[in-house]
């Protein structure tokens, strides 16, 4: 493998088509693409300042490396990419690209990051940014410390473990979700999704899981939690408290107790979803 060290690339598509090479300690500046179509790839303690640097690219391997905000756009049509111990500052990172892995990644300014990518795997990595992950398949998440809104929308086949999501309007419109050992705040958490589960995970949310087929909750704390399950196929098992719950379609749903159960919609059969309350407090059913 041919070794590249301690240079400055300049002009557009400066490297381009690569093959087999090492990099170290390089800046990539004043112009567009300069790994475009390159595969077989290393880069360590290196710097990209400009647009485009990753795109139709195979087999990278990326460490200690800072792709700048004015690298926007970095990642794109990209397959076969491991990015360890580095900084993304470049929006717009990750597009319909696959086999993806970040360990110890911080994406600070990770608007539009992820969209239509599979095969994701993240750990230890931090990020901020609206509609991450957008539209994505087949992701596994450990450790992830998220903040945006309409996180994870349009996804199928999702892991997430150990995880934080500061995050409105997160999970729309996926399918099969599992959550574990984590903790979700922000508010219309789920809608229109379905065979999503959630285990051991503190939630808030206003409005939180509506619209869903077949949402499994298994020993979850909810947190001023309000108007939960409307429209929606419940199973839920936990001894928490939750602040009201309105019009479910079906199911069970086992609680400690329940502030106010509102069931205000002649449309639907009340008597499929079954409600058991473990500490016996009162409700308040407003129907």
């Amino acid at each position: 493998m041919e070794e590249i060290k301690q240079q400055i690339f300049e002009g557009e598509r400066s490297l381009f088509k690569s093959r087999e090479l090492r990099i170290t300690g390089c800046v990539f500046q004043n112009g567009e693409s300069p790994l475009k179509e390159s595969q077989g790839i290393d880069i360590n303690q290196s710097i990209f300042r400009w647009k485009y640097p990753l795109w139709y690219c195979r087999d990278i391997n990326v460490e200690n490396t800072h792709l700048l905000e004015s690298a926007r756009s970095g990642i794109w049509y990209t397959h076969n990419i491991d990015i360890k111990e580095s900084i993304i500052e470049a929006p717009k990172t990750f597009r319909r690209s696959s086999n993806i892995k970040l360990v110890n990644v911080e994406i600070p300014l990770a608007e539009e990051t992820l969209w239509n990518c599979q095969d994701i795997y993240m750990e230890k990595v931090s990020m901020r940014g609206d509609y991450i992950g957008l539209n994505s398949e087949n992701i596994i998440v450990k450790d992830l410390k998220l903040t945006g809104n309409y996180s994870f929308d349009g996804c199928k086949n999702v892991e997430i473990h150990n995880s934080i999501l500061i995050s409105k309007d997160a999970f729309w419109n996926c399918e099969n979700v599992t959550v574990t050992d984590s903790t979700i705040i922000g508010e219309y958490l789920g809608w229109n999704s379905k065979n999503v589960t959630f285990v051991n995970c503190t939630i808030e949310s206003l409005q939180g899981l509506c619209y869903m087929d077949n949402v499994k909750m298994i020993n979850c704390q909810f947190i001023n939690t309000t108007q939960a399950f409307e429209y929606s196929s419940v199973n839920i098992k936990s001894d928490s408290h939750i602040t009201s719950i309105m019009n479910p379609l079906s199911g069970t749903i086992e609680m400690g107790s329940v502030g106010e159960l509102i069931l205000d919609d002649d449309s639907i059969d009340h008597s499929q979803t079954l409600l058991t309350l473990n500490q016996k407090k009162v409700v308040k059913v407003n129907s």
